[in-house]
């Protein structure tokens, strides 16, 4: 009898206990929040590219971005990008593009290059954490992204030619 009366006791303790936890919100029962995520360093991958434009050649220190996950990566949570800095991603094979800014937070101009080594289109000022794709326009070879507003700085436009090892000379 006393086991019994034990049973039962242990059934009606653990059945409270289940509807207290059913009855809390879930937040209460989580893992502690995380840390914001540390900005990533640069890659130790450093290229360089040269655009020649109508105004005269154009110089940036990129970090290539060949994996799958650095391309996935790209710039985003980067609090900042100095003004000859950028990022190449390479396509091999050459294939149509769409970039968006999701946790992005600076403003990029995103040059989509041909694969004559041309720059095919340009996003301009590529507005932060902005999830709308900003397509190509075309096949590509490779994508180098700069912070937002050099390209018109600098007078970079569509046709205007890149100097890298993954483009044909000419």
């Amino acid at each position: 009898m006393k086991t019994i009366g034990r049973r039962a006791l242990a059934l009606v303790v653990l059945a409270l206990f289940s509807g207290l936890l059913a009855a809390a919100p879930a937040q209460a029962w989580q893992a502690k929040p995380r840390p914001a995520a540390v900005a990533p360093t640069p890659s130790s991958k450093l290229d360089t590219v040269e655009i020649l434009t109508s105004r005269g050649r154009v110089k940036f220190t990129v970090e290539l971005a060949v994996t799958k996950a650095e391309q996935e990566r790209g710039l985003m949570f980067r609090k900042s990008l100095a003004p000859d800095r950028g990022m190449l991603f390479p396509y091999n094979p050459p294939q149509r593009a769409a970039f968006w800014m999701k946790n992005t937070l600076i403003p990029l101009d995103i040059l989509y290059i041909a694969p004559d080594g041309r720059v095919l289109s340009i996003a301009r000022n590529a507005v932060p954490h902005d999830e709308t794709p900003l397509p190509s326009g075309g096949i590509i070879r490779g994508v180098l992204e700069i912070p937002g507003g050099r390209a018109a700085q600098l007078g970079i436009l569509p046709g205007d030619r890149v100097l890298n090892k993954i483009f044909p000379k000419g």
